[in-house]
């Protein structure tokens, strides 16, 4: 039953992997031809995508909030390479990603395709991916950043860095922050964090051969960048989002960092 179930998993994920290359390639090929190079029909395509592969993951998710209806920078926790698909069938958005996923097999090059930014750490690049982010923002299309820098076992946040958070300041727009949680027989999922030396094909092996997990997805007030600092503004955001995930007041924050 169990390696029937895993067989059946992993063959709807090929199903969407292929209709994702196909997708792609379709893209590419319009780039190359010269025919059309839509950056707004490569985000609608890339939402649809990535709505078919949250379906064949094993995932019960739950949304709660309203969608923006504007372009906002969004800003959230990071758990796992799921994240992105799972956020990502929500609205038509461009990602902010290390340097590394490029070099993903097929991943990440359905990412490239797909209009994802991509930075490396500590190269200088920052400056030209804010100013990136900025013209995205600019267009109409809402950006998904994870401020942290990294992922986390969900147990806790790390600091919100505030650097890529000046692009939702020279965009003139709000910030979206939302919060991600995955929970198992009703306590943190401890097969969802993608952590440490894990590799991707690994990962989902693991989540495939596990019983169905639940995720929540938070999409919280969104917050005016109107004259703030960016540092103060990724703390803002990262009270929200503490307080979605822990329920922590932001007082209590505030006296734990002090």
């Amino acid at each position: 039953m169990v390696r029937a179930r895993l067989l059946g998993r992993i063959l709807r994920i090929l199903g969407v992997v292929m209709i994702g290359l196909l997708m792609a390639g379709t893209v590419r090929l319009l780039q190359l031809t010269r025919l059309s190079d839509s950056s707004e029909r490569r985000l609608r395509w890339s939402q649809a995508f990535m709505a078919r592969l949250t379906r064949a993951l094993p995932f019960e998710v739950s949304v709660q909030g309203q969608l923006p209806s504007q372009p906002m920078l969004w800003v959230g926790n990071h758990v796992s390479w799921t994240d992105i698909p799972v956020v990502g069938m929500l609205a038509p958005l461009a990602f902010l990603s290390k340097a590394e996923v490029r070099g993903w097999p097929v991943a990440g090059w359905l990412a490239e395709q797909a209009g994802t930014l991509f930075i490396r750490r500590g190269a200088g690049d920052s400056q030209l991916t804010r100013r990136q982010m900025t013209l995205q923002l600019q267009g109409g299309a809402p950006v998904l950043i994870y401020p942290e820098g990294t992922t986390t076992d969900g147990r806790a946040l790390r600091t919100f860095h505030g650097r890529l958070l000046a692009s939702a300041l020279d965009a003139e727009v709000p910030v979206q922050p939302i919060a991600i949680r995955y929970e198992r027989d009703g306590q943190l999922d401890p097969l969802a964090p993608f952590i440490g030396e894990d590799d991707l094909l690994s990962h989902l092996l693991r989540l495939l051969r596990a019983e169905r997990s639940q995720v929540q997805v938070h999409l919280l007030t969104p917050i005016s960048s109107a004259g703030k600092e960016r540092a103060a503004l990724a703390h803002e955001c990262q009270l929200a989002v503490q307080q979605a995930l822990f329920g922590v007041a932001a007082q209590e924050v505030q006296r734990q960092a002090a």
